[in-house]
């Protein structure tokens, strides 16, 4: 591979870093390169289920917060 000739050659903890991280990632990398897939939407789901946690400043009764949940992940889908 001729990035790792490169990172050798420049011999930097900058580059040594960027290409521990590349192979570290690469099978990830590879994957959304082939078929491109993407945890995209796992993610927004998460940062959604995120911040009604915080803006809800702690619900006590778990119920409450599931359905808060679904309500806010309907309201996205139908929209």
């Amino acid at each position: 591979m001729r990035l790792g000739a490169y990172v050798l050659a420049a011999d930097m903890p900058e580059t040594d870093r960027l290409w521990a991280t590349t192979t570290a990632w690469w099978p990830a990398i590879e994957v959304l390169l082939v078929t491109g897939v993407t945890n995209a939407r796992t993610e927004a789901a998460n940062t959604s289920i995120k911040q009604i946690k915080r803006t809800g400043r702690g619900y006590r009764n778990p119920a409450h917060y599931r359905a808060r949940i679904l309500l806010a992940s309907a309201a996205r889908t139908a929209a």
